[in-house]
């Protein structure tokens, strides 16, 4: 884990970003490679491992800008076990000092610091949701954890206004039995109002190339829709398997670089980025699971952004068995009855597992693979067993 030194060090070296947009994408892949050099260079595609451990890990990415250091903090306690990984980065708007006490924080965590499983993202990168600079920071939350922690098996993008409605017992426990190769991404062909909206008019997102947020701008003329891959949109929050992270960060057929560069000018690339690699990957189409894993409320048709969830939607949150929900604002109501009543947990504090040692409870650590499942983890497997239950997890992949 990186000291705070470092973290500050670098910090004072951070300067502004200059992406010329032509090579905006070239940089992005190369930053991603270099970050993952030590991985191995042949036999890419995934081979079964017959030593593959009863309880996967997953590795976290959780993302958060200016003002979310709070919220990122008590969601990232919340999903917390030790034998997961993290990432944890606050975007270039937030200021450094927020930035600063997310690293103090890691680092005098007791737990955190004697695990060694939490890094913090010492150069932020600027994020903005409608280009694909939110694609490139979350390509580079993979490079990182690609080379940091070599033996996890799932990735799961979140934010800061994301929350569990699952212990990650639950979590371990539901995904146990299940093909390491699935891929939970929420996806459709049917771009309807956004073919028009979105695929074919070209913008330019100024955070490639500026140091402050400010909105995307339009210029003509407008594209037609491509001829050689096929166009997928849907959720930007994912559960990715490490094999279609390895391919999207290696590309070995160059589908995911050559994507990543059409998305440069694609409004709201998060949902569709990855969604129109993995769709047009046919070795990884027969691992997609139409589902994000998330619950979220949309209008109809859907904004930019969802519905903020209130107390009232807490019903609708457990019946939907779903392991997230978003989106929330900072300690509302619905998420002190949702450490109540869902996580068992005091507010902000760890969510108690099989894992949890010490008076008081998880101040320490025990065995990281005792796994205490609770009725999350049955809600959560009812809601697995129905998306793949044959024919329907066929019949809608990639569909």
């Amino acid at each position: 884990m990186m000291k705070l030194k470092q973290f500050k060090s670098l910090l004072h070296f951070e300067t502004r970003w200059v992406f010329p947009l032509a090579i905006a994408a070239i940089i992005s892949i190369f930053l991603f490679t270099t970050s993952y050099n030590s991985i191995r260079t042949t036999n890419f595609a995934q081979q079964p491992n017959q030593f593959e451990p009863p309880v996967p890990r997953f590795a976290y990415l959780v993302s958060g800008s200016k003002g979310d250091l709070n919220k990122l903090w008590r969601t990232v306690r919340a999903v917390y076990h030790p034998w997961n990984y993290y990432v944890l980065h606050m975007d270039l708007q937030s200021p450094v000092e927020e930035r600063m006490e997310l690293a103090s924080r890691v680092e005098n965590d007791p737990v955190f610091s004697t695990v060694g499983n939490v890094y913090v993202v010492p150069k932020a990168n600027m994020v903005t949701y409608r280009g694909p600079t939110m694609v490139s920071n979350t390509l580079h939350g993979c490079a990182i954890l690609l080379r940091k922690f070599k033996d996890w098996d799932w990735f799961i993008n979140l934010s800061a206004s994301d929350y569990p409605l699952v212990t990650q017992d639950d979590l371990l426990y539901a995904f146990r039995d299940l093909k390491r190769d699935l891929n939970f991404i929420e996806h459709t062909s049917h771009l309807g109002w956004k073919e028009n909206k979105r695929a074919m008019p070209l913008m330019v997102d100024q955070g490639l190339y500026h140091n402050t947020k400010s909105d995307i701008f339009w210029v003509q003329p407008k594209r037609a829709l491509p001829t050689t891959f096929k166009l997928f949109t849907g959720s930007a929050w994912m559960i990715l398997s490490r094999s279609f992270v390895e391919y999207c960060i290696w590309g070995w057929d160059n589908l995911p670089r050559t994507l990543l560069m059409y998305y440069t000018n694609f409004v709201s690339s998060p949902e569709g980025y990855f969604q129109t690699v993995i769709c047009n990957a046919p070795e990884f189409v027969p691992t997609v699971v139409n589902h994000d894993m998330h619950f979220i409320s949309w209008d109809t048709p859907p904004k930019q952004h969802p519905h903020i969830l209130t107390i009232n939607d807490t019903d609708k949150m457990i019946a939907s068995g779903a392991a997230f929900a978003r989106k929330f604002k900072k300690d509302t109501l619905v998420l002190d009855r949702i450490d109540r009543e869902l996580l068992h947990s005091k507010n902000g504090s760890f969510t108690p597992g099989g894992w949890c040692k010490g008076d008081p409870s998880c101040t320490k650590v025990g065995k990281p693979t005792r796994v205490k499942p609770g009725p999350g983890a049955q809600r959560l497997k009812r809601l697995i067993g129905k998306l793949l239950q044959p024919p329907k997890f066929s019949q809608s992949q990639c569909q």
